[in-house]
């Protein structure tokens, strides 16, 4: 799926420190963990709790932030639309990546199982 450059460029120059806390109050409000949260980002970016906080210690934005990620080799197993894009469509790599995170995130907050958010068989 084609994306806007003005939209890729909008997420890529997003804080993903501006963005961290969205994440936590979706999945607290559905009554997951700040753990399981981090769980899905460590698997999904190879980023532990330790380097999540030195990234938004340095204000990153969410290009660096996946610039500097080892990417999942199973990431390509996230399928489905998030915000009306349907994330293995995604041309735009960053835009994809980013993508792929907020769904781990919304899979969360619904309640999946974690075996089947971090695809395992």
């Amino acid at each position: 799926m084609k994306t806007t450059a003005t939209h890729d460029d909008r997420i890529a120059n997003m804080t993903f420190k501006s963005v961290y806390p969205h994440y936590v109050t979706k999945v607290e409000k559905k009554g997951r963990t700040l753990d399981e949260l981090h769980e899905v980002i460590e698997w999904l970016t190879g980023f532990d709790q330790k380097k999540l906080e030195e990234l938004m210690e340095e204000n990153v934005t969410f290009q660096t932030f996946f610039e500097r990620a080892t990417i999942n080799p199973n990431a390509e197993l996230i399928k489905g639309v998030i915000c009306g894009y349907r994330v293995e469509e995604i041309e735009n790599t960053l835009t994809q990546q980013v993508r792929y995170l907020d769904k781990l995130v919304d899979e969360l907050a619904k309640g999946k199982k974690m075996e089947k958010i971090l695809r395992k068989a």
